[in-house]
């Protein structure tokens, strides 16, 4: 098979490494990749946010499956074109990708077919937002009503900063955007992936991010700065629970409104005293925590995702090894805020590339024969071992043969597990 990908971060690079061992691919060509994915697959210098460019490239290079990696091309349409011309694609639609691209739409969705999660309210304007914190008090959480790249949520801990929140979403610091405001919920996060091919739905595992950027859970919050699977806080039972009372009621209401759910249901959930509430849907593989997915599912993610594609989930089936793994993010410093970008990556040659370690790229170029940071988010370091010990002892590894003073990492990622 011929096979593209679109996207150019952590994410695609994972996503490539693991469809590149599987024998049913022949060619696999990544738009617009990385210094890294150049390592694993062709790079195509692509606006993978142009229909028009997108079919035209899967067309010239006789594409056989298209898998859509990050959630702006899908919020713009682009899986919609490739069907339409008659591509096999991994992916939502357009409207189906609403589930991450209107945090409104999410929370309508989720009160029509009974899924638990924060009380909520939508606002146009400042004033009137500002009045409903104010009444409802802190903490409380203010998101913003579109795709922020992760950054659009702010948990405030005081009435100050979800004004502050508000007053900079309606300034415009990510688009022109509406305000939802969020009941606080207390407890502890994780991540759970399902696949849908719009009727039938298959786990494929579960991991836990970490959001901020310092050690301890302190800092503001950032795409991710590490992540472990499986998370253990995640139990069978309670998989269950939440296939039954959330994903399922989820893709149901979908399908009944016309807009069948097909690709990888990401949800953010929020676990407390043993029962589960969404925090929010993605329609994508999170990064980091689709690295540390791609190195316990290796070589069969292509078979997954093509029985997504093609409708055939009801007889499809995960091998899980038993095993863990986890992944560092290192980072340019400064961010999540203003960071340089340019400098030179040493080191990376004699990392090791198996299984058990790799160092996926998110955030690098190739230039003058050396890597060079291009991002916030640089590279992610990832282990896989018998025990979260063992793979954290590997990812970190790989860490500290980097030679990258312009790069930091959090030191702590699976604390929580370990």
């Amino acid at each position: 098979m011929n096979i593209l990908i679109l996207g150019g971060g952590g994410r695609e690079h994972a996503l490539a490494w693991a469809i590149r061992q599987n024998p049913k691919c022949d060619r696999l060509i990544v738009a617009p990749g990385n210094a890294g994915v150049a390592n694993v697959a062709e790079c195509a210098d692509l606006n993978i946010l142009s229909r028009a460019e997108v079919l035209e490239f899967a067309e010239g290079n006789a594409i056989d499956f298209v898998v859509i990696g990050p959630e702006a091309p899908l919020a713009a349409g682009v899986s919609d074109a490739l069907r339409d011309a008659g591509f096999l694609v991994f992916g939502p639609s357009q409207a189906a990708a609403q589930l991450e691209a209107s945090k409104a739409f999410t929370k309508e969705i989720c009160d029509a077919c009974g899924a638990p999660t924060a009380a909520w309210a939508r606002f146009t304007d400042a004033a009137s937002a500002r009045d409903h914190v104010a009444a409802q008090g802190a903490p409380i959480v203010v998101k913003a009503d579109g795709l922020a790249a992760g950054k659009g949520v702010t948990v405030a801990e005081t009435v100050d900063q979800a004004h502050d929140a508000i007053d900079a979403i309606f300034d415009g610091e990510f688009g022109e955007m509406s305000v939802v405001i969020e009941e606080f919920m207390a407890g502890e996060e994780a991540s759970f992936f399902v696949l849908c091919d719009g009727a039938d739905c298959l786990p494929i595992g579960t991991a836990q991010d970490h959001k901020r950027v310092g050690d301890g859970d302190t800092g503001p919050n950032t795409g991710g700065m590490g992540a472990y699977s499986p998370a253990p806080i995640l139990t069978e039972a309670l998989q269950e629970q939440v296939m039954a009372r959330i994903v399922r009621p989820t893709v149901a209401e979908m399908a009944a409104r016309g807009m069948p759910f097909q690709g990888v249901l990401y949800a953010g959930l929020m676990i407390d005293k043993g029962q589960a509430r969404l925090v929010e849907y993605n329609v994508r593989f999170g990064d980091p925590e689709c690295q540390a997915l791609m190195m316990r599912l290796g070589a069969q993610t292509l078979d997954l995702l093509l029985a997504c594609a093609e409708g055939r989930l009801a007889g499809a089936a995960v091998n899980w090894a038993d095993d863990h793994a986890l992944t560092v993010v290192m980072a340019a410093q400064g961010y999540p805020g203003a960071h340089e970008k340019g400098s030179v990556i040493n080191g990376l040659d004699g990392l090791s590339e198996t299984s058990f370690a790799m160092t996926f790229h998110a955030g690098t170029a190739s230039k003058d024969g050396q890597v060079i940071a291009t991002g916030g988010r640089v590279l992610a370091c990832t282990g896989r071992g018998a025990t979260l010990a063992e793979a954290h002892e590997r990812a970190y590894a790989q860490v500290d043969a980097l030679d990258w003073p312009e790069g930091f990492c959090r030191r702590d990622i699976g604390w929580r597990a370990l």
